[in-house]
């Protein structure tokens, strides 16, 4: 696996590809620039050592040209971060690019307008990855966030630089975190998946049973499972179609000796809003009338007891609907479980849209052993499939 560390940068152009597909405001103020910040130490280590850089990203779903999704929004903010002025050119490919990225000196940084600006960066045009490639000396791929996408800028731009490709240091260490709980885990390793549907994380669950040896299914997905089981969960969230599936993970998993933990009580509630009336039930008595929203202290103690004797733990989706106060207790103790058990050695890796807004909400962000920055991307990794960004590198 070719990294940084394989290539001297000195007087070299090292085109990047990053992902700083960050939130904007109504006036265009970056709202997150978790992204930027996270490329920033491979950005500095290329300069430090007499490199320039070339950056290429997408911003949000462009349908051609649409000001609003144009990268010089972010420019401010990327120059602040990186603490260097940031050139910028009004187009990634053509005479401007071009002359821009010819006329960059060593320790210069220069980025490129929003990539999906032409259909050919989703179409993975080769022309579009050549011109693309013609721009710089050396191609580092660290956007973890589009590395499942065979994109003009992620996959097909690598075949142009043969020997003279390799991974950021981000994607280095998404990978490296991945491998850890994939590949080379400290056992025994536990699983947390939650969130609302069972149908999304089925090909998750079915890759990771071989790896695991405690599996913690919450969040919605939990009554798909009691409901097949045989249990009443009132008004709650369930995947009718789906029950079936969840007793043939229920018979794999004891096939394979994995535990699984379902929660045996749930904070229920009239209605799903936070100021609804709750009571603490059974997860197979809810009565009519009333849904599931977070997990219960009877469950949370079961859980607590595996999380502090794992030695590796996968976190992937919320226990409740944290995004309510009334209901974030679940997911709020178990990112302090996961915590603890960080503290005392075990590997954390915290991965998936709700559960990385979880760490960040309640300060828990630095308490785990790595915030995964690809959603999608981490999935796929999960699923057990070959990234075509990341082969690309490879291959």
């Amino acid at each position: 696996m070719k990294t940084l560390k394989d290539f001297d940068f000195k007087d070299k152009k090292a085109i990047i590809r990053v992902d700083f597909n960050v939130p904007l405001d109504e006036n265009f103020n970056v709202t997150d620039a978790t992204r930027i910040e996270a490329a920033k130490p491979t950005i500095d280590a290329i300069l430090a050592q007499g490199g320039s850089v070339i950056l290429m990203s997408h911003l949000g779903r462009p349908k051609g040209v649409e000001d609003k999704y144009s990268l010089k929004h972010i420019l401010e903010k990327t120059s602040e971060i990186l603490n260097v002025p940031v050139k910028f050119a009004s187009n990634c490919v053509g005479q401007e690019a071009t002359s821009a990225a010819t006329s960059l000196k060593a320790g210069e940084v220069l980025l490129l307008e929003n990539l999906r600006f032409h259909k050919e960066e989703e179409e993975g045009d080769i022309a579009f990855a050549k011109e693309l490639a013609s721009l710089g000396d050396i191609y580092v791929n660290d956007a973890f966030g589009t590395a499942h996408r065979a994109h003009a800028s992620t996959t097909i731009i690598a075949q142009f630089f043969q020997d003279k490709k390799c991974f950021g240091l981000l994607l280095t260490k998404e990978i490296e975190s991945l491998n850890k709980v994939l590949k080379n885990s400290k056992k025994p390793v536990t699983a947390v998946l939650g969130g609302s549907k069972v149908s999304s994380k089925i090909t998750v669950i079915e890759n990771i049973l071989d790896k695991v040896d405690h599996m913690i299914i919450g969040g919605g997905m939990t009554f798909t499972f009691v409901k097949a089981l045989g249990g009443k969960i009132g008004d709650s969230i369930c995947e009718d179609d789906k029950q079936e599936l969840a007793l043939e993970i229920l018979k794999l998993a004891k096939e394979k000796g994995v535990q699984i933990h379902i929660p045996v009580d749930v904070v229920a509630a009239n209605a799903f809003a936070n100021d609804a009336k709750t009571q603490i039930v059974d997860v197979d008595k809810i009565p009519d009338g009333w849904q599931g929203l977070d997990a219960g202290p009877k469950s949370l103690e079961n859980f607590k007891k595996v999380i502090m004797e794992s030695k590796t733990i996968l976190w992937n989706g919320p226990l409740g609907v944290f995004e309510m106060p009334n209901f974030a207790n679940g997911t709020v103790e178990l990112g302090n479980f996961i915590a603890d058990a960080t503290a005392h050695g075990a590997f954390s890796l915290v991965g998936g849209g709700d559960s990385v807004a979880a760490v960040k909400q309640f300060g828990l962000e630095d308490k785990v052993s790595y915030v995964s920055t690809g959603g999608g991307a981490m999935l796929e990794m999960l699923e057990g499939k070959v990234l075509p960004g990341i082969a690309a590198i490879l291959d």
